[in-house]
Parts: C-alpha cells; structure tokens; sequence
C-alpha cells in the first residue's frame, strides 16, 4: 500500500462523528469465508436454496440450525483483526457508529459497539413460531471462544436439533436475515440515522452492490458528507466515494486511524517535494 495521502489522515483525524459501514471483506481478512469467493465461499458446498431461507427452515429446520450452529463456533474459533482493533481504538477520541453487514461478533470482541447489525447475528436466537429471544448461553457448545487464529476447518456440520422455545414449545432458529426476509426492525433507521449525522462515513470491505445497505454510502456523498472507500478493488461505489485506499482493512485502518503521534511519517507528494 502506498503512503497515505496527508489529506486523507486530516480527513480522518478531525472527524469528531463517523459512521463506519464494513461488510464481508472485513471479516474475511479474519479468516471468516464470503458467500462469494469461488471455490472458497461458504455456498461452494451448499446451496443458499438450501440453507438461508424460510423454506429451507420449514423443510428441514435440523439440517439449517446445524449448519448456522457450525458457523457460528468457527467463528468463535477467530479473532479480530487489526482494522477491526483500529476502529474500536478510534472511538477513544471521536464518536464512532458502526454498522455492519456482517453476521459475526468480531467487532464486539475487538471492543467496538454495533449500532445495527443490518443482516442479523449468527449469535442472536428467537423462536421461529412467536419471535420470542432466546439466550445464546443456552445454545450448547456456543460459549467457548478459544482464542485459535486459523481459518475454520473444512469438516461437516453434526446434525443437531434446535432447542424448544421456553414460551411456546417452538423450535429456535438463528436471528440472520434469510432471503426474502426483511431486515432486523429498525436496524436500518439506526443506520440511516448515524450516517445522516456523521461529518464523515468509511466503508470497508463491502462490494457495494447488496441492498439496502448499498443505498447507506449514497445518502452520504448525497448530503455532500465524505465517503472513503478502503478496499483492495474497486467496487459499485467507487465512483461515487470521494476517496479511495486500495489494501485491505487490517494493513489501511492501523495507518489510516492512528492517532497522529503514532503515525508514520507520509512521504512528501505533488507540490510538498
């Protein structure tokens, strides 16, 4: 990654509030695989017709709960990285909303609270007959955080029932978003709010093309409020970001957040030589 621009690190320095937009290339850089990488995304050995949708549930809800109770422990098994960290160390000197299309927790454990998870958690629980929540320290085997950072395993969900909801007798499901589902109620005025009122909203990780939290960046850069984009490709919204850093999170954040004592020092560029 070339030098930041001093630009960009003033940009970043003097926000006082930011809303912060990660998505998927967020969370893979944790070792967490993406429904779209060929060969290596989460559907190359399962279809989302399969697994992610309320038909899917109704027709074999053991076979959807394993699968998202697997995940879920993976999950557990990796660790923030240093963009996730960056962020949370960001909120000591600004306010900082974060939203995130991402149904992990690594944000949480790399300290940062989530204004909205848009897409729903793989750790949140309700009943699939009255909504009721169900507590995650009751899911078995779901606790264990151990710490491993390594990519998780390839091996095969173990079939196991969902547990009964304690107010009606209804099987749990997990609180993700399926297909054809609506977002979590109100996750995305939470959203719309915290970007409407941010002097500054960083999108990381995110292709950009999946709505509506596509639609967030553009209320931005319509209210004329700066929009960076970090990530290692170009995307959907990058002709609309009013800056760009091409790397990942866990090498830009760090640079790109640090408090200005511990930034490096930025090679001199145009009329600075």
């Amino acid at each position: 990654m070339d030098d930041l621009d001093p630009e960009l690190l003033e940009l970043a320095r003097s926000a006082r509030t930011v809303t912060v937009l990660s998505g998927a290339g967020m969370s893979a850089e944790s070792g967490v695989p993406t429904f779209r990488d060929a060969g290596t995304g989460l559907w190359a050995r399962w279809s989302p017709e399969e697994l992610a949708t309320p038909e899917a549930w109704d027709a074999d809800p053991e076979l959807v709960w394993s699968w998202y109770l697997w995940r879920a422990r993976q999950v557990r098994r990796l660790r923030p990285n240093a963009g996730h960290r960056a962020i949370a160390r960001w909120a000591e000197r600004a306010r900082v909303h974060v939203v995130t299309q991402n149904v992990d927790d690594l944000h949480e454990r790399a300290g940062s609270t989530v204004l909205a998870h848009l897409h729903g958690s793989l750790f949140a629980f309700r009943c699939s007959v009255c909504d009721a929540p169900f507590p995650d320290r009751l899911v078995t085997g779901l606790s264990a955080r151990t710490g491993r950072e390594r990519s998780p395993g390839p091996e095969e969900p173990a079939r196991e029932r969902p547990p009964a909801c304690r107010a009606c007798g209804g099987p749990v499901r997990p609180a993700v978003v399926w297909f054809g589902e609506l977002l979590p109620e109100g996750a995305m005025d939470r959203a719309a709010s915290a970007v409407a009122a941010a002097d500054l909203v960083l999108v990381v990780g995110t292709s950009g093309l999946v709505q509506p939290a596509a639609s967030l960046p553009l209320l931005a850069a319509g209210r004329g409020t700066p929009v960076v984009e970090v990530n290692p490709e170009d995307t959907a919204l990058t002709p609309h970001a009013d800056r760009t850093v091409r790397a990942g999170s866990a090498e830009a954040l760090p640079r790109l957040l640090a408090p200005p004592d511990d930034r490096p020092a930025v090679r001199p560029t145009g009329a600075d030589r």
